[in-house]
């Protein structure tokens, strides 16, 4: 049987639009093109690890509105359960307005609606969920206190806890302490150590400060260059893949999903970083948040390329 796997975390529609490049303050420019793709990080997360043969549940809120009903059909279409996954009435879903230039980078306004109404009771009535999951994901789009609660019940039950702590922000020892797995990019790095990650050295400091705040394994997400794994004193560099870019967004969530799939199924940490660095290249190679997610066909027969490239070159 697949691996259950637990998300608490955000629903959202993204409302992307391409443009040559960023506008300065005061500025309009024309866009290209405009595409509504349904988003979130926990949503990208619980479908990235759906697509790459998870059981997945999903713990969340959406509004009472269109944008709630496309994502709840979208997520069960790809057989995520959504039974947990509250349509509340008095505030809309989460939108993302996502800016693309031509290099594919992009610029994030989040108004996070129906998100920021997730409640501890809305654990409680998931607590079936959490009995029976082996991991459980969380990011940072909803109320701070529900993320340290579902860490809490997650532990308490034998859960692998792995927190992606995005959007960027402190976060206090007390809860740092608590998370297994924690994979932050190189920004969210620098926000929760005061230590700016340009190089392969500095994000070892980085790793090493969260190590010592009591995060059992870290994960710094360092884009093109890969990631950089800090298991106990170990610390093991996994290069990243060179694809052509196309959009970077939900690049990071194939790989929180692809990482913990990986884990659930017994593969270490190292091991599941490599297929996790493939999941979030894979990605960044298609436009959209979930629509760019790969499945796991796709990943095996990337990284069997990448092998046969490698013996070719010996």
């Amino acid at each position: 049987m697949p691996p259950h796997i637990a998300v608490v975390g955000s629903l959202n529609m993204d409302l992307v639009i391409r443009t040559p490049r960023f506008p300065g303050p005061g500025e309009t420019i024309i866009g290209s093109a405009f595409h509504t793709i349904p988003g979130g990080k926990g949503a990208n997360q619980a479908v990235a690890a759906a697509k790459l043969g998870a059981r997945v549940s999903m713990v969340g809120r959406v509004g009472d509105d269109a944008f709630g009903a496309q994502q709840l059909a979208n997520l069960s279409q790809l057989g995520i359960d959504v039974s947990h996954v509250r349509r509340d009435p008095k505030a809309a879903t989460g939108v993302a307005l996502i800016v693309l230039d031509e290099q594919g980078q992009n610029s994030i306004i989040l108004a996070p609606g129906a998100n920021m109404r997730l409640t501890l009771a809305d654990l409680e009535a998931a607590e079936d969920v959490l009995a029976s999951a082996a991991i459980l994901v969380l990011q940072l789009e909803i109320p701070q206190e529900v993320v340290e609660q579902a860490i809490g019940l997650a532990r308490a039950r034998g859960l692998i806890t792995i927190l992606n702590p995005a959007p960027a922000r402190r976060l206090p020892p007390t809860l740092l302490s608590q998370v297994d797995v924690l994979i932050p990019n190189e920004s969210e790095t620098a926000l929760l150590t005061g230590t700016e990650v340009d190089d392969i050295e500095s994000a070892r400091r980085a790793a090493a400060r969260l190590r010592a705040a009591g995060v059992g394994t870290v994960i710094l997400t360092l884009g093109g260059r890969g990631a950089l794994l800090l298991e106990g004193q170990k610390a093991i560099h996994v290069p990243g893949h060179r694809v052509e870019v196309v959009d970077t967004t939900a690049a990071g969530d194939a790989f929180v999903g692809g990482f913990a799939v990986a884990l659930a199924e017994g593969r270490g940490p190292a091991e599941a970083v490599r297929f996790a660095n493939a999941a979030g290249a894979l990605a960044v190679t298609k436009l959209g948040a979930q629509p760019s997610l790969p499945t796991r066909s796709e990943v095996e027969a990337f990284l069997r390329n990448r092998q046969e490239r490698i013996g070719d070159a010996q």
